[in-house]
């Protein structure tokens, strides 16, 4: 009984340390060459609100680690805790087109067993805070891609999740749409302290908002160097500082992206 009582409180004690505690996870896939070991070894904790982002090539296992982490997928190796059920944000929006904007996020919180007769204030409050107050009746088509995005950020916060997971949320936006929500991120996640792990392959990107830059090397992806961002907010992403940092993480990525294609 005493064991039992350690490993819980044990449990709860890094559940208050830690929004997510990655630790020795590797994960192979099966290919044509027999299996493919995609992730190595990955061990990376995530603070309770801290805002990390995730660096790396493409293919070198940045999405794949973030889907063990959500949990829809299982590690080949080691094990990863987080402190309650993250909430997932896409490229893609991934609304749903025949409801409304305000519609989409009562789902996640009518998911949640919010009540019914809660669920229109909360959504007002909710998009209210990402800056689109009365949008709740305008259906998915007559929204731009950042309105979208909003919509999706919303959905996701009405999960009143602990941990945020972004993979490349703002890519398919164009420049200015994109720095727009880099500010209203910067902003919610200020308010919200949520902790936010953020898939990025845009070097800037990932200085202009993070605490933490974690950078992967090529598959497979192994933790190969990390950064911390100690740029006040709020930053520009033409900030001389962002810009100074951002230089010297590229030409890390460059070296392990040259040291991949010697092997």
């Amino acid at each position: 009984m005493a064991t039992t009582l350690a490993k819980a409180a044990d449990g709860a004690e890094a559940a208050a340390l830690h929004a997510a505690r990655i630790e020795h996870v590797s994960k192979s896939f099966a290919g044509p060459a027999g299996q493919q070991l995609v992730l190595d070894d990955i061990t990376l904790d995530v603070a309770p609100g801290e805002f990390v982002t995730l660096l790396g090539a493409s293919g070198c296992g940045k999405s794949t680690l973030l889907n063990l982490v959500a949990g829809l997928d299982e590690p080949s190796a080691g094990s990863i805790t987080t402190d309650g059920r993250p909430a997932l944000m896409f490229q893609e929006h991934a609304l749903f087109p025949w409801l409304t904007a305000g519609k989409n996020i009562e789902l996640a919180l009518k998911l949640r067993g919010v009540a019914k007769n809660e669920r229109r204030e909360r959504t007002e409050e909710l998009l209210g805070l990402v800056r689109l107050k009365g949008a709740y009746d305008k259906r998915v088509h007559e929204l731009s891609g950042g309105m979208r995005q909003r919509v999706a950020l919303a959905r996701a916060l009405a999960q009143e999740s602990k941990l945020l997971l972004m993979d490349e949320p703002f890519a398919a936006l164009d420049a200015i749409t994109r720095d727009v929500l880099h500010d209203e991120l910067t902003r919610i996640w200020s308010e919200t302290q949520v902790s936010v792990l953020f898939v990025t392959h845009n070097v800037r990107e990932a200085v202009r908002l993070a605490e933490r830059v974690v950078l992967l090397s090529s598959r497979p992806g192994r933790v190969a160097r990390e950064w911390t961002v100690g740029i006040p907010q709020p930053r520009r992403i033409e900030d001389t500082a962002v810009a100074e940092l951002s230089v010297e993480i590229t030409e890390e990525l460059r070296r392990e992206i040259r040291r991949h294609g010697q092997h």
